[in-house]
């Protein structure tokens, strides 16, 4: 199923995503090692038994890209021109192996494109939440957004 174009999204629009993901360690540590993260509070168990967390932390890159990740069937799939930024990224709660993660988008703000006839700007809001409805991550993404095609119907 296609994303939807930018006439099809309107302020305030929410979108509670279907897709949910449990987190696993291999999944963390490949990532952290795939991005050069080597972080031991990400990839080694031991030194991460030691902080206040008492084990690993998901990389929140990762945690991150999963989130928007997981919008995209709803939101962006094929519609999208380009994201233009990401803004007011947190992290309010650790995430660990083990955790499901879903996700909720809402549209904050839509605008013309000055510069493109055939585009328009969406800004979204995306909450990442785990299993116990924490917030783990929040973000602000604009996103340039084709228009609907002048050939297919309204």
């Amino acid at each position: 199923m296609p994303g939807l174009y930018y006439e099809e999204f309107s302020v305030g629009q929410r979108f509670d995503h279907e897709w949910t993901r449990t987190i696993t360690e291999m999944d963390n540590v490949l990532f952290s090692t795939l991005t050069m993260n080597v972080q031991p509070l990400h990839i080694d168990r031991h030194f991460s038994a030691q902080t206040e967390f008492g084990r690993p932390l998901v990389n929140s890159l990762f945690t991150l890209g999963l989130v928007i990740g997981m919008s995209v069937n709803d939101t962006t799939f094929r519609t999208t021109v380009a994201n233009l930024g990401m803004s007011e990224i947190s992290f309010p709660a650790p995430v660990f192996a083990g955790d499901t993660l879903h996700v909720r988008t809402t549209v904050l703000a839509r605008r013309d494109s000055a510069s493109r006839p055939q585009a328009g700007i969406v800004e979204f809001e995306h909450l990442g939440l785990n299993q116990d409805e924490r917030i783990v991550c929040r973000c602000r993404r604009t996103a340039l957004m084709h228009r609907r095609p002048t050939t297919q119907a309204a």
